[in-house]
């Protein structure tokens, strides 16, 4: 259980409540072999399968810190806080709150996180509400809402709470407005068209909005992040020159590198080779483009580590279907199989919609050797995912 000990030595409560490991393609060679010889003793030794062990830890580290995050002082105002007075040490607390609690995001679902982002979104609330600060203190505070409110808002669409995840959406974007945050208003609408692309409305015009944002941004983590998601809803909408161009751009940002500054914690997770990979090949799988596809997929998905183990399940997802729009349908079979095993027990209503609308597709060919029993693990009811 070395690996977990690692984790819980950055578990100190609530200063620094979860410093997790980079994701693979961040680590040094020797720290990758690192976790791989880990993961190796586990498996021997009979621990069982690590990811499922480690997603495990990720959510007795997630329940532990609800309560300390939720007990700082009475009412949960951050200890910084003299009376009503609000001071910059008090954002900043709730700045590297929220900054170690997205990171769960990369181990659990949505139903087990949104409970803990709604809680800092409740108190930055009770903040610009009831408290006393400078006009600067008050932008930094719009702009903390905005950013929580978007973690929020993705963790309740993730567990198909479509409801609370429009509210915080819409919420996001006033209070980044208020604060002029073009940026953090360009990711609310870019989600907003996520949420509404994931239930069949055509959201083209956020995304229109967005990037035009993006364009004039000076961030190039916020440009690729802004570009990649752009090209995400135009090519679920069919629009496929639109989506290589946003491709192209999203590409020509990540180039650009961050010149030197530091990118916004919200838009880092995108600006890099692999993620840019993945959204490469999900925007030509949606766009029916097997050759372009395939290659981008599979090549991130021998990076990805099993520990993301919602997001690898979707990932491989759209692997399937590409292998299935190119005549492939074991290597389909095999990828579509390897995502429900990722997927089983993650509190993420998006996972199994998605691998249930890939399921779909093999029913034209029972007779492929895998198929009949990948068919037969199809959920009995659709998915839902408690509060």
């Amino acid at each position: 259980m070395e690996l977990f000990e690692r984790v819980a030595d950055g578990l100190h409560i609530p200063g620094s409540m979860l410093d997790l490991a980079p994701r693979p393609w961040e680590r040094q060679p020797a720290q990758v072999q690192e976790v791989a010889d880990a993961k190796s003793t586990e498996t021997a030794s009979g621990n069982g399968d690590s990811s499922v062990l480690r997603r495990d830890f990720m959510k007795l580290g997630a329940g532990i810190a609800a309560t300390a995050l939720g007990t700082q002082l009475p009412g949960g105002i951050p200890s910084g806080t003299a009376g009503n007075r609000v001071g910059s040490s008090t954002v900043a607390e709730l700045k590297d709150n929220i900054v170690r609690l997205r990171r769960l995001d990369d181990h659990l679902g949505g139903a087990d996180t949104y409970r803990l982002y709604r809680a800092e979104v409740e108190k930055t609330a009770k903040l610009l509400k009831g408290g006393s600060f400078s006009g600067a203190t008050q932008r930094e505070l719009l702009n903390l809402f905005a950013e929580q409110a978007q973690q929020t808002g993705w963790a309740a669409f993730d567990a198909g709470w479509h409801a609370e995840a429009k509210q915080l959406f819409e919420r996001s974007y006033s209070a980044a407005k208020e604060a002029n945050n073009a940026e953090l208003a360009g990711n609310a609408l870019a989600l907003r068209s996520y949420q509404l692309l994931s239930t069949g409305t055509a959201a083209t015009d956020l995304t229109d909005k967005s990037l035009a944002i993006a364009k004039s941004s000076g961030e190039p983590a916020v440009q690729s992040l802004l570009f990649q998601r752009g090209a995400w809803t135009y090519a679920v909408a069919g629009q496929a020159e639109q989506a290589a161009r946003a491709l192209g751009n999203a590409e020509e940002a990540l180039a650009n590198g961050n010149n030197g500054g530091t990118a916004p914690d919200w838009a880092a997770w995108a600006h890099n080779s692999t993620e840019f990979q993945i959204m490469v090949g999900r925007c030509w799988t949606e766009l029916r483009r097997p050759l372009r596809a395939v290659p981008a997929l599979e090549a991130a998905m021998a990076k990805y580590d099993d520990s993301h183990a919602r997001d690898k399940a979707l990932y491989l997802s759209w692997l399937a279907d590409s292998y299935i729009d190119a005549g492939e349908i074991e290597p389909a079979a095999t990828a579509l199989g390897r995502a429900f095993d990722l997927s089983a027990n993650i509190a993420s209503a998006r996972p199994q919609q998605r691998l249930t609308a890939v399921l779909d597709r093999f029913e034209d060919h029972k007779e492929v050797a895998g198929v009949a029993d990948l068919l037969a693990r199809r959920p009995p009811n659709p998915v839902q995912v408690r509060r």
